[in-house]
């Protein structure tokens, strides 16, 4: 017997001092008089004051909560049977003591997360190079998750920004001229990390109001696979909820009107640290997938909407990689593999990287390199995943974790 599931969002409290705003302060223009016609008369002077843009975020996060104590994201509780209320159960609770530095960690990359994309939904514009738009999040994250090295804190994985019929895995190669339009449909997944602790969440931005259905799509779907999500809930089972909101859906576009098809080879995921994908998989559709949920895991729940045909195939350029953590010893003959792949051991380890990335640390013509790792099967490639040509994606994604007690939505934020 289950009882209703109810939630409590927390207020998102200060530890010790209130965020530092990166704000310039207020400049004001000059003052501008005139003189009447006829009588010379002198119009009062006007002050008007002229507002600086607010800078991208850059004020590390243990500056700013000083006692080191991050906010819980959304907590809900879980189904109350006869024999257990979580909640109030002192051995849960004790339970969860050994976690406290985890929840913590997860709490801290949420967080940078919230700040990061605030920024980036506010400022990101049609007539943006897809480039600015990802080095703009990228380097926020960095400067706020304040790690010393790749594998401490700062990014995830690449900052996805797929448009349109290209539902995920995107992200612009060095020298990319691609410009974002007013009538593109983006879907803007990037991941925080703290000591391999991994936030994964991710939003769709429009610029045309006649998208709107498309996104309240996604939405809707990936919040009920929030609310169906819990200890020993049958994978398949939420994605048979998800598929029925998500299809619940139609969106008129130019004016056609469209079904909103679930994606059915795309999914969610669970979280291991620094493993991105780390075995279970979280349908979107309905599926026979008896596996369970388990107590302590933290799971990626993210939704795709189509206009198109609901199945995606990877084609076209690949910007997205990662180190195979399966991969046995393989004998590589190429030197400069050898030698990248050190690089990207000792950089990356098993997080997910980009060629953006590659530059950025100073490799250089290393392309034949990756593509022999490639090939060896030490480093897997994830090339852009692609729907029916002119038609349109979208994608919303929370990350949660099942602690002993409850299930907290981590990536909540007052924007979803």
């Amino acid at each position: 017997m289950s009882a209703e599931l109810t939630q409590k969002t927390h207020e998102l409290k200060l530890a010790d001092s209130q965020p530092v705003e990166n704000e310039e302060v207020d400049s004001a223009s000059e003052n501008e008089a005139g003189e009447a016609t006829g009588d010379k008369k002198k119009k009062k002077k006007k002050n008007s004051k002229k507002k600086k843009k607010k800078g991208p975020p850059s004020t590390g996060i243990s500056h700013q909560f000083q006692k080191g104590v991050y906010p819980e994201g959304e907590i809900c509780e879980y189904a109350v049977t006869e024999s257990l209320n979580r909640m109030t159960s002192e051995e849960k609770r004790a339970l969860e003591i050994d976690h406290q530095q985890q929840y913590n960690d997860l709490r801290k990359a949420a967080e940078v997360h919230r700040q990061v994309r605030t920024y980036a939904r506010n400022n990101i514009k049609p007539g943006m190079l897809m480039t600015d738009i990802a080095e703009m999040i990228e380097n926020s994250t960095q400067s706020l998750a304040e790690g010393d090295t790749w594998k401490s804190a700062g990014t995830g994985f690449p900052t996805g920004l797929s448009l349109n019929d290209c539902a995920a895995h995107w992200t612009p190669n060095k020298g990319d001229k691609t410009i974002l339009q007013e009538s593109d449909v983006l879907k803007v997944d990037f991941g925080v990390h703290v000591n391999g602790n991994i936030i994964d969440s991710a939003w769709t931005m429009t610029f045309q109001d006649q998208y709107d259905p498309l996104v309240a799509a996604v939405s809707a779907a990936t919040n009920e696979g929030v609310k169906q999500a819990g200890i020993d809930v049958r994978l398949g089972d939420i994605g048979a909820a998800i598929q029925e909101v998500m299809e619940s859906y139609e969106v008129e576009i130019n004016g056609k009107t469209y079904p909103v098809k679930a994606i059915k080879n795309l999914c969610g995921h669970n979280i291991a640290p620094y493993t991105i994908h780390s075995g279970k998989s979280v349908p979107i559709v309905a599926s026979p997938d008896q596996t369970k949920m388990e107590e302590g895991e933290v799971f990626a729940i993210e939704t795709f909407g189509s206009t198109g045909r609901g199945y995606v195939v990877g084609q076209g350029e690949v910007s997205h990689y990662a180190r195979s953590g399966t991969a046995g010893h393989q004998t590589l003959r190429l030197a400069s593999a050898k030698q990248l792949l050190n690089v990207i051991d000792n950089t990356f380890g098993t997080l997910p990287f980009c060629r953006r990335y590659l530059d950025k640390i100073g490799q250089d013509k290393y392309l034949l390199a990756l593509n022999n790792l490639v090939k060896a099967g030490v480093v897997t490639d994830y090339p852009p995943l692609m729907d029916a040509p002119n038609s349109y994606t979208a994608q919303l994604e929370h990350t949660i974790i099942l602690r002993p007690t409850c299930k907290e939505v981590l990536s909540r934020g007052n924007d979803y």
